[in-house]
């Protein structure tokens, strides 16, 4: 509810995602991101007549899983549709889409929202091809086709979100789940989400739904953030000056230099497409057996992975969402736990310094040299009271600097000391020599007793076992 007007919002999301697949939904170019302009096309693509669509069989089945995992309805039969239009970016004067039965509908999914659960309403998932897309320069706009024919599936919500925040939640788990599911990079750096945002709003107390205003081709989750909370504030405004009449029913765009939605057109309640069934694809049955094929290759998705995490391995909700927020990431954690590794001490190790280890050498954790196996080596090592916790750290970056086995670093000459007769030595010679120090302590001064500490660790250059050092100092200490 915006505080000022006490006006709701009411958001729903079209969300445009590019499968991975060797080849393009219909024709045999390559499905592949390619900086090259019209590097991956076919006669198809650039809408050459005489040319024939054929089906890709595994964009169908990772459309069926993406409404299987949204709980949708699944039809009978696959069919495909024609949408009529004419646009420069698309070459045959009509896009191969689904309109009449799309794979699936009437669905839902559960996301996570500043911790509390929501559920968000799926009208409808469709898979159909992508147009090309156009470079516009400061006196010639040029087409590219690599983009047509890629295979994309169109997501659409019911207006079910009410904030920003509600929005980009929704979109970061779906992108997670596209991940997860090992149907898309989706990356949009490279493209390969987009989405559409359709925000009205309506007075807090009423049921009738405001005008609906809708922005294009939004390319970032910040930039959804930012338009959702500027056309809140921008119909907000309009309404509270009287100005109804001005809050249209249009489509506009999202400027980032302005930081504003600029107009583009009006648009009608409905565009007469003059869809019809696509001709050159007849329909096929989607069988019980090919949906059960399906449905067991579905992994365990983010938000059950972290369940687990919390629930089997006691960690907390922070660590858990970290840990999930990657794939890649998520499986390297699962592998230290098939080693047996501590889930706590593994997941302190993934988030403290793995992560800032990635980020630090800009690579993906698949391309990391530290594997689980080699992380074993130095927890074990620190279960073993062999190194403390600073070697062990030590150690780590070392292996990664290197690129050689942390075993390699661990030896009797670096290895912790936990013999209680060695340390009770050093401890004994220090504390005569700081007299003055011991009897501030014993006068109050307690905090002295990190000064005692750091005065072993210099003694036994950070080898002395930390635990056994504080027991054996304020044993000693306390006579």
């Amino acid at each position: 509810m915006n505080e000022k007007t006490k006006y709701k919002a009411v958001i729903g999301l079209e969300m445009h995602c590019e499968l991975k697949s060797n080849s393009k939904v219909f024709s045999s170019a390559r499905n592949s991101f390619n900086e090259i302009p019209n590097d991956n096309i076919m006669p198809l693509d650039m809408g050459f007549p005489g040319t024939l669509p054929v089906t890709n069989k595994k964009c169908v089945s990772d459309a069926i899983k993406m409404a299987l995992v949204l709980n949708c309805q699944i039809p009978k039969y696959m069919t495909f549709d024609r949408k009529n239009y004419y646009y420069p970016d698309l070459p045959k004067g009509y896009q191969i889409t689904q309109f009449y039965n799309p794979v699936g509908t009437n669905g839902h999914i559960t996301i996570e929202v500043n911790k509390e659960k929501k559920d968000v309403l799926i009208h409808d998932i469709h898979l159909e091809e992508d147009a090309a897309s156009l470079d516009h320069y400061d006196d010639i706009s040029c087409i590219d086709y690599n983009r047509c024919g890629v295979p994309l599936l169109e997501l659409v919500t019911e207006p079910c979100l009410s904030t920003a925040e509600e929005a980009v939640a929704f979109l970061e788990h779906m992108r997670n789940t596209y991940r997860y599911c090992d149907v898309s990079e989706a990356d949009s750096k490279k493209g390969q989400i987009r989405c559409d945002v359709n925000i009205s709003i309506m007075d807090y107390d009423s049921q009738e739904l405001g005008t609906k205003v809708e922005i294009k081709n939004v390319n970032s989750f910040g930039a959804v953030y930012d338009v959702i909370n500027y056309e809140i504030n921008r119909q907000s405004t309009l309404k509270d000056l009287g100005r109804y009449n001005e809050v249209e029913q249009e489509t506009r765009r999202w400027d980032e230099e302005t930081k504003s939605t600029i107009r583009m057109r009006s648009k009608a309640d409905a565009i007469d497409y003059k869809y019809f069934p696509e001709p050159n694809i007849p329909p096929y049955e989607i069988t019980s057996a090919w949906i059960n094929e399906i449905k067991s290759s579905i992994p365990i998705l983010p938000l059950e992975r972290k369940n687990i995490y919390m629930t089997k391995y006691n960690l907390n909700d922070y660590d858990a969402s970290i840990i999930i927020k990657n794939k890649a990431i998520s499986d390297y954690y699962e592998e230290c736990l098939k080693l047996n590794i501590n889930p706590k001490i593994a997941a302190n190790w993934v988030i403290t310094q793995i992560i800032g280890s990635l980020n630090e050498l800009d690579i993906n954790i698949n391309d990391f040299y530290l594997t689980p196996n080699l992380l074993k080596q130095i927890t074990d090592a620190i279960e073993k009271n062999i190194i403390s916790s600073k070697q062990a750290k030590e150690i780590y970056q070392k292996s990664i600097d290197e690129q050689k086995e942390p075993k390699n670093f661990i030896s009797i000459e670096n290895s912790q000391i936990t013999d209680e007769t060695a340390l009770q030595k050093i401890i004994t010679n220090i504390l005569n020599n700081n007299q003055t120090q011991i009897e501030q302590y014993k006068n109050g001064k307690t905090n002295l007793f990190d000064y005692f500490v750091g005065q072993v660790m210099k003694e036994t250059r950070g080898k002395a076992n930390p635990t056994l050092t504080k027991e054996i100092l304020q044993k000693e200490l306390n006579k």
